[in-house]
């Protein structure tokens, strides 16, 4: 298991101590994540993506859009069971770019896997934006 995982395990077992959320999401916020994206052309009436930027895939589940996220650039291909190509993301970019109402899915078909609702992205945004802006302030 990864750290990340092990993490995640540790969080869904003790759901009520923040010593275990903390540190699931500092591993999140810090881990780079395998994102899949479209490759094709996009659909007849959409802009394609400027040069230097990417489409990622967004899949529609039970009525929401899931940016997929995957910890591993293996675990990505076992979910594809293909060539797929796919951007490195830091988890605090994530959060940064990601707008409601689009849900997380991370590591889909492993055993450690595990949504995010807006409200949890929102958040971890939120977290972000903290540490960014001391980090700001402390270089004053």
């Amino acid at each position: 298991m990864t750290p990340l995982e092990t993490a995640l395990q540790d969080f869904q077992q003790h759901m009520d101590d923040p010593a275990f959320q903390s540190k699931f999401y500092d591993l999140f916020l810090n881990a780079n994540f395998f994102v899949p994206t479209m490759e094709d052309l996009p659909e007849a009436g959409t802009q394609p993506p400027a040069e230097g930027h990417v489409m990622p895939l967004v899949i529609e589940a039970e009525g929401n859009d899931y940016l997929m996220l995957f910890d591993s650039e293996e675990r990505l291909r076992n979910w594809a069971q293909a060539e797929v190509s796919f951007v490195e993301v830091p988890g605090h970019v994530l959060a940064e770019i990601s707008d409601p109402p689009l849900h997380w899915a991370l590591n889909v078909g492993s055993e450690h896997s595990k949504q995010f609702p807006p409200e949890e992205i929102a958040w971890l945004r939120g977290v972000v934006e903290r540490c960014n802006a001391r980090s700001a302030k402390q270089e004053e």
